[in-house]
């Protein structure tokens, strides 16, 4: 059963991290917790991977402070790492940062108090991707927009409430214990799936649109395009596992993959063909260009020209690969052990 006992008004947190390869980012990352100004006691517990960068010494520098801690994350995984934090850490109160993450002032206590007046397992805000290159400027505002993700709440804002996932997210030790912790086969989509046990246990997740944390979206289109095909082929290992997860939301760019594929493998063949009503196939694909476009245009006041020439490769990618990694799905699952 979830824990639901009612919190201190100020409780002590354990910020837990996992990270590897973050010796650019991990100090700033740090030093943004233990300044976001939270009246009460705060930890900061850091699974560290494997890293070839440095990050183990800095983060044994960070250990110096009588509020950091490091755990070690031999796998390097994320779910690994941060179940390990967890372990590690001793607060009823537990929050999860990223290690390139900046925690802003008053996150904390805004994540409290919600967890206090709502009675949630978890709360959790939005990610707010931030860029001024033109393609990261691209990438950045497509993920807030409903053409590049859809309409999920952690990555536009919206109106505070109940959701099926956050960003991150502030949890209630004992409604983590109560599910397991992460599970630890999912590489990728980890938050979503352990958020949907949450729910499935009978706890509320919380959407709280001022917890806004920022986010550095990918610089390349090839790193995007790994990013969001892996993202899809786990997303598919969380309804096989769950099938009462699904969504139509989370179908539709596989839906739109097969339909542009499958547009225009028939047209290039009633073409050949000489056939105009085989041909007309190839309609599908030449709509979802048109309609890419038409999003770019309508997007443009936020990306600015050079953004915008980019936008269209942007959300092509974002919803193919996303697509594509769907229907792959993953080769070897853990889950299949």
């Amino acid at each position: 059963m979830i824990d639901l006992s009612e919190l201190p008004s100020v409780p002590p947190v354990s910020v837990v991290m996992a990270v590897r390869n973050e010796a650019a980012e991990l100090a700033a990352a740090v030093s943004a917790v233990l300044d976001s100004g939270y009246a009460g006691d705060v930890e900061v517990v850091i699974a560290v991977g494997p890293s070839g960068d440095g990050t183990e010494d800095i983060a044994a520098g960070l250990a110096q402070s009588p509020h950091v801690s490091v755990v070690e994350n031999p796998s390097g995984r994320t779910p690994d790492g941060l179940n390990a934090a967890i372990a590690a850490s001793a607060h009823d109160v537990v929050v999860r940062m990223d290690g390139h993450a900046r925690m802003p002032r008053g996150y904390i206590a805004l994540a409290v108090d919600a967890l206090r007046s709502t009675g949630a397992a978890n709360v959790g805000g939005r990610m707010v991707p931030v860029a001024s290159a033109p393609f990261s400027k691209a990438v950045a505002v497509a993920m807030s927009s409903r053409f590049g993700l859809g309409g999920a709440g952690h990555r536009q804002g919206g109106t505070e409430g109940a959701a099926e996932s956050v960003y991150l997210g502030v949890f209630r030790r004992g409604a983590l214990e109560a599910v397991g912790l992460y599970d630890e086969r999912f590489e990728r989509a980890q938050d979503w799936e352990l958020n949907f046990r949450l729910r499935a246990a009978g706890g509320t997740v919380w959407f709280v649109p001022e917890m806004a944390v920022p986010y550095t979206p990918r610089a390349s289109w090839s790193a995007l395009r790994r990013q969001f095909f892996t993202t899809g082929q786990w997303r598919r290992e969380v309804f096989r596992r769950h099938p009462d997860s699904w969504s139509a939301r989370y179908v539709a760019a596989p839906a739109a993959t097969v339909g542009v594929a499958a547009g225009a493998v028939v047209g290039a063949i009633g073409w050949a063909l000489g056939s105009p009503a085989i041909a007309c196939a190839a309609l599908v694909p030449a709509a979802y260009v048109v309609g890419v476009v038409a999003a770019s245009l309508l997007l443009l006041p936020r990306t600015g020209l050079r953004g915008g020439l980019r936008m269209p490769v942007v959300l092509a990618t974002m919803h193919l690969a996303w697509g594509a990694g769907f229907l792959r799905g993953v080769r070897y699952s853990r889950l299949d052990a």
